[in-house]
């Protein structure tokens, strides 16, 4: 018996924007602009990256190599992603809101030799790129190229464009190949490097897909408000191409007026990004009177979000909020709470879809007996998890292929994942574990409250004891002792904090996730406790 096969069709990453191109030409890419948005279609789109690719061709760039983007959501970036991935280059995502230290050591390690700048950033790509040997070039978009010191050569990438020739041909190469490079947050230690390879995005666009999961289809207006150099975009400048939905990019103005300002010109359907940037429109639109009324959906992610600001958002925007969690490792998406669930909650992640799967392990990474209601060491496997960090040469996970994510959680009846905390967060107060994401959760229910974050202070007879540090809504007469009289009975009476700290801006971390070393660091000590 002979069997039949099935054509080789390699999952590489230039397949979803020759789809869209093919099957969907019109559907636009949209780039918030000063009175008016640049757009272009996923035709004009791909003829844009595929004479990219020619000019990175013409400076030697080739299969396997690094190239920098250093760049806010646009139009021009996403031109670049996939000109890089194409032709099969690996494309190295930086953060501008990281120190300039740690981009010049990523950078380093990398090897990349061309950076790809917004304009306004090209000054740092140039300090950069002056710690960081190798750097050979600047390309800079988004506008025109700004004076400056000396350093590697800078050019305009849209003149190159217009005089690029040559067919550089993409895709053909290994799926398993690298596209993408990505380093941690280092909110809990040093960043490290997370190669993604070609495979594990295609498998990743596909769950993002499910009607269970973000559900994008070509009706949707979506916009992206989690920067693409954040853990891959969340996939979403790879998924919209996939079905032919509009994806509206806000460049650098995410602030609550620009964002309902683009919200209201493009239709937008629904919006992603982490619980701060929807607690801004939420109050401009509070403070104006004014609506969003085309937007459905908004997925958070990135961090826990405060019961009271999920109320606050799906009252105020008449949104349903898709709670969600992943990380960097898992590029990025574990998690998404069905868009139509009736028992959605704050504290719920939701399932995960197929390609990803979780469990709960004691504190030596040895699975737990019983698996739903407990809480334990969260552990994860699949197509688009990390088995090594970049430039290392142990892998992550364990040998029986499980990676430790350092998150707490349990996983309820349903299935639905419940993060309770991250392990390096707990607080040991005379020989006791205290959880600060209990408390947290706890005292983000009450709706003065916008941010609220539990940490460690140093403490001669316990050891640590736990402070509350918080950003109250403005205009909030709300006194400290009805912030912790909140907490009594529903926590240990030891785990009550010892004060209260007032903030009037959180610190955020560069994911924007509240910065937790940064509190540590001012409020951490036993000189932290003058604190207002």
């Amino acid at each position: 018996m002979t069997h039949g096969t099935m054509q080789s069709y390699r999952l590489t990453l230039d397949k979803f924007l020759d789809h869209g191109a093919k099957w969907h030409p019109g559907a636009e890419v949209v780039t918030a602009g000063d009175g008016c948005n640049h757009r272009i279609g996923y035709s004009g789109l791909r003829d844009r990256a595929r004479r990219t690719s020619a000019v990175l061709a013409g400076f030697g760039i080739a299969g396997g190599d690094m190239v920098a983007t250093l760049a806010w959501n646009t139009h021009a970036h996403v031109e670049t992603w996939f000109a890089v991935v194409g032709m099969g280059a690996v494309c190295h995502t930086l953060n501008p809101r990281v120190g300039e230290s740690h981009l010049a050591a990523m950078l380093g390690q990398s090897g990349a030799r061309v950076i790809v700048a917004s304009s306004d950033l090209v000054p740092l790509a140039r300090r950069i790129a002056a710690m960081a040997a190798g750097v050979e070039r600047i390309l800079c978009i988004d506008g025109p190229v700004p004076g400056g010191a000396p350093g590697p050569r800078v050019e305009a990438l849209e003149p190159l464009l217009a005089s690029a020739h040559g067919d550089v041909p993409w895709g053909g190469f290994d799926e398993n190949a690298p596209c993408g490079l990505c380093f941690t947050s280092g909110t809990t230690g040093a960043p490290k490097g997370v190669t993604y390879t070609h495979r594990g995005i295609y498998l990743h666009t596909l769950r993002a897909l499910q009607a269970d999961t973000m559900a994008i289809s070509s009706r949707d207006s979506v916009l992206l408000a989690v920067p693409m150099f954040h853990a891959n975009g969340w996939g979403v400048p790879f998924a919209t191409p996939a079905v032919g939905a509009r994806l509206v990019l806000p460049g650098r103005c995410l602030d609550g007026a620009s964002l309902a300002g683009l919200v209201n010109a493009e239709s937008v359907t629904m919006a992603l990004g982490v619980g701060t940037v929807w607690l801004a429109l939420v109050e401009h639109l509070e403070a104006t009177g004014g609506q969003v009324p085309s937007l459905k959906r908004v997925i958070v992610g990135g961090a826990p979000m405060a019961p009271a600001l999920m109320q606050r958002i799906e009252r105020r925007l008449g949104v349903t909020v898709q709670t969600s969690w992943g990380m960097t490792e898992m590029s990025p998406t574990g998690t998404v709470a069905p868009p139509d669930d009736p028992a959605r909650a704050a504290h719920l992640s939701g399932r995960p879809s197929i390609g990803v799967d979780l469990r709960v392990a004691d504190a030596d990474g040895v699975a737990l007996p019983v698996q739903r209601g407990v809480e334990g060491h969260l552990h994860v496997r699949g197509a688009s998890t990390i088995q090594r960090y970049f430039g290392e040469t142990r892998d992550a996970v364990g040998a029986d292929g499980w990676f430790a994510t350092g998150d707490l959680a349990r996983i309820d009846e349903q299935g639905n994942l419940i993060v309770t905390g991250r392990a390096k967060d707990l607080i040991k107060s005379g020989g006791e574990w205290i959880n600060p994401a209990e408390i947290e959760d706890i005292v983000g229910e009450l709706p003065d409250v916008s941010l609220a974050a539990v940490i460690g202070r140093e403490h001669p007879k316990w050891g640590e004891r736990p402070v509350l540090l918080v950003e109250m809504r403005e205009g909030s007469a709300v006194s400290d002792a009805t912030l912790i009289e909140a907490l009594h009975g529903r926590v240990a009476s030891w785990w009550v904090p010892d004060a209260v700290i007032r903030v009037a801006h959180m610190p955020l971390a560069a994911t924007g996730k509240i910065d937790k070393m940064r509190l540590r660091a001012e409020f951490g000590s036993a000189l932290g406790e003058t604190g207002t």
